[in-house]
C-alpha cells in the first residue's frame, strides 16, 4: 500500500517495541528447553510470529500467561513434516540446525524474498554433522536426521552470523560430550553475543576464543525447571525514531537498554558523535532536532542500521562515510539498490565507492515518490527523511513495516507525524505540525 507523508516536525513519547531478535532467540531456546519457559515482553511482529508458530510447528505448547507467553517443551516433537518460516531470514537460519536435530524428514520452506536469500554454507555445514540435506543455496530444504556432534567442526559464517547462532543453539541442546565449532570469516558479532546471552539464561553457558573458537562443554551446563526471562526493548525499531526525533522533533524513547548487547545500540554513539542533543537515563532516551555535523562509522557489524544512518547523514552539513557496504546484498532487498534509490529520489547527493557510502548532507530534501522495496527498514528510513522534505512523499509497499514494527507509523502519528494512506491496517493521520 502507498501512504502520503506530509513534512512536519514531531513530538511525544513512544514505548519501543520489543527486541525482534532476542524474542526469536528466546522462543527457539525455549522449544529445546525441556520444561517451562516464561517469557516476558515477547514481540508479536510478522517476523516473531513466524517463529513462534515454528516452534508449535515442531511441539512447544504454547500459552498466554497473563502478559506473558508461556511455552511447555520436550525437545521437537514435529506435529508436520513441513516447517514455514514465513519471510524472517533469522527464522530460516536459526530452525535450519535446530530442525536437523529431529531424526525423520523435515521440509524447511519460506515466502516471498526469503526463498530468493542464499543460505551459503549451510548445506556443507549440515552435511559435516551427518545430516542429509535435498536443496541448493537458497529455501526450500529438506532435512534428514539427527545430526551428530563430531569433536571439532568448522564453519564458514561468510553469509551470515544467523545460521552459526542457531548452530551454536542445536548443538548445545544434544551436546554430550566437549566439542568445538571454529567458525571463520565471522561478522555481526553482537548478535552472535545475543545468541550466547540467551542460552546463558537457559543454563547453557558457551565459551568462545576471539569468536573464532566456541566450546560447548555439557560439564558446565546447570539444569532449569523454569526459565523466566523478559526481551530488551528493540535498538533496531527504535533507530529511525531516534534518527526522526534527531532531524525533526523532540521524542522521548521509553524502554531502551543503554547497555544493551544489541549491535544497533551502536547509533547511540553515532548520534553523539555527530553532535545530537540527546539525553540518556536508565531506560529513557531523549532527542530533539539538532544542527549535526558528517560521520564516519564502520556497520559491518550492525548492517540493519544502514538506512538509518543514510537518512541520518542525509541531514547532516558535511559529508559521511558509513563503511560496511558488503552486508547489504542480502536483505529483504539488496540495500545498496533500495538505499541509493531511495537517496536520488530525495536528491541527496552520494557515492559508492569500494565498501564504503559516502553522502554529503542537506539542509531539506525534494518532495519524492520513493519506492519502497517491500522493505520494511527502507519503509521506515523513508519516512523519517519525509518529515524533511519540501513537500508530501509518496511510499510505496507501506505495509512492508509489519514485519518487525506493526505500530511504526500509529506511534508516528501520535507524535505528530501527518500522513494519508489507503491501507487498512495503518490508521488515517491526523492533525498537523507541532
Amino acid at each position: 500500500m502507498k501512504i502520503t507523508i506530509e513534512p512536519g516536525s514531531i513530538k511525544g513519547t513512544i514505548a519501543v517495541p520489543p527486541s525482534k531478535s532476542m524474542t526469536q532467540r528466546m522462543l527457539a531456546a525455549a522449544l529445546l528447553h525441556s520444561g517451562a519457559t516464561l517469557i516476558h515482553g515477547a514481540g508479536r511482529s510478522d517476523d516473531e510470529n513466524a517463529v513462534l508458530k515454528i516452534i508449535q510447528q515442531l511441539g512447544a505448547k504454547v500459552t498466554q500467561a497473563g502478559e506473558a507467553l508461556q511455552v511447555n517443551s520436550e525437545g521437537l516433537r514435529p506435529a508436520t513434516g513441513v516447517i514455514d518460516c514465513g519471510e524472517s531470514g533469522l527464522a530460516a537460519r536459526l530452525f535450519l540446525p535446530i530442525a536437523a536435530t529431529h531424526h525423520e524428514p523435515l521440509e524447511i520452506v519460506g515466502k516471498g524474498t526469503l526463498t530468493k536469500r542464499p543460505m551459503a554454507g549451510v548445506k556443507q555445514a549440515l552435511e559435516q554433522l551427518g545430516v542429509k540435506v535435498t536443496g541448493n543455496d537458497v529455501l526450500p530444504f529438506t532435512l534428514t536426521g539427527p545430526l551428530h556432534l563430531p569433536a571439532r567442526i568448522e564453519v564458514d559464517a561468510a553469509g551470515s552470523s544467523q545460521f552459526v547462532s542457531g548452530l551454536l543453539m542445536a548443538l548445545s541442546a544434544v551436546a554430550t560430550h566437549l566439542a568445538e565449532v571454529r567458525v571463520r570469516n565471522l561478522e555481526s558479532r553482537p548478535y552472535i553475543d545475543m545468541t550466547l546471552e540467551v542460552l546463558s539464561m537457559f543454563g547453557k553457558p558457551v565459551q568462545h576464543e576471539r569468536y573464532r573458537n566456541f566450546v560447548i562443554d555439557p560439564a558446565t551446563f546447570t539444569t532449569i525447571p523454569q526459565v523466566e526471562a523478559k526481551v530488551e526493548a528493540d535498538w533496531s525499531s527504535a533507530s529511525c525514531l531516534l534518527v526522526a526525533g534527531a532531524i525533526a522533533g523532540d521524542l522521548t524513547l521509553k524502554g531502551l537498554n543503554p547497555a544493551s548487547l544489541q549491535a544497533d545500540r551502536k547509533l547511540l554513539q553515532i548520534l553523539q558523535e555527530c553532535g545530537a542533543q540527546i539525553d540518556v537515563n536508565a531506560d529513557t532516551i531523549h532527542v530533539c532536532r539538532s544542527r549535526m555535523q558528517g560521520f564516519e562509522t564502520d556497520a559491518t557489524n550492525c548492517p540493519d542500521l544502514f538506512p538509518a544512518l543514510a537518512a541520518l547523514a542525509s541531514f547532516c552539513n558535511g559529508e559521511s562515510n558509513i563503511r560496511g557496504v558488503h552486508r547489504l546484498f542480502n536483505k529483504e532487498s539488496n540495500r545498496v539498490e533500495s538505499i541509493t534509490e531511495m537517496l536520488w529520489r530525495y536528491g541527496v547527493n552520494f557515492s559508492v565507492e569500494d565498501d564504503t557510502l559516502t553522502i554529503d548532507g542537506r539542509e531539506t530534501v525534494q518532495w519524492a515518490y520513493i519506492d519502497g522495496f517491500k522493505d520494511h527498514r527502507i519503509v521506515m528510513a523513508s519516512a523519517v527523511c519525509a518529515l524533511r522534505a519540501k513537500g508530501p512523499t509518496t511510499i510505496t509497499t507501506a505495509e512492508a513495516v509489519s514485519k518487525s514494527y506493526p505500530g511504526f507509523f500509529e506511534d508516528m502519528r501520535k507524535c505528530g507525524m501527518v500522513y494519508r494512506n489507503l491501507s487498512p491496517t495503518l490508521s488515517e493521520g491526523e492533525g498537523g505540525d507541532i
